[in-house]
């Protein structure tokens, strides 16, 4: 069995419920969600893997990056002074997830900014992953080595 950390994700059980209301989140992004989730999929900041409308425990969150306990929330006006937000947030951070919260304006106007925190969030990450580049395609493949001389 692998250490934490190691690409084992977090195994939470999800109703039925939440597991409906990720699915329908999944198919009514914001647009900043939509801007954030395109730079962030398929790992494309840091060969990180990050999944989008994911539920943890009462919540759904935007986007989690599992090996690095790391929650993005993008935030529109409704999330000002939140109170249940705070609750949210003390609630991921007791099970282990850092969490950064980003104005929907700040992901459409100052996109740099936002991926510029994110990486800097993901290399204080307690994985000892943390960013690493992107893997070539395998040397074996590309230089299969012989065993015969």
């Amino acid at each position: 069995m692998s250490e934490a950390g190691e690409g084992d994700m977090p195994k939470y059980r999800v109703n039925k419920f939440k597991r409906s209301q990720a699915q329908t989140l999944r198919r009514a992004l914001t647009d900043a969600e939509l801007k954030l989730w395109q730079l962030l999929r398929s790992r494309q900041l840091g060969n990180i893997k990050f999944r989008r409308q994911v539920p943890i425990g009462l919540w759904v969150v935007d986007f989690v990056a599992f090996e690095q306990m790391l929650v993005v929330e993008a935030d529109g006006s409704q999330h000002a002074e939140n109170a249940s937000d705070k609750t949210r947030d003390a609630d991921l951070q007791n099970r282990g997830f850092r969490v950064l919260r980003f104005w929907n304006n700040d992901i459409l106007r100052n996109t740099n900014g936002v991926l510029q925190r994110i990486i800097e969030a993901i290399e204080q990450s307690p994985s000892p992953r943390g960013l690493r580049p992107r893997p070539s395609p395998s040397r074996s493949r590309m230089f299969p080595t012989s065993t015969a001389q």
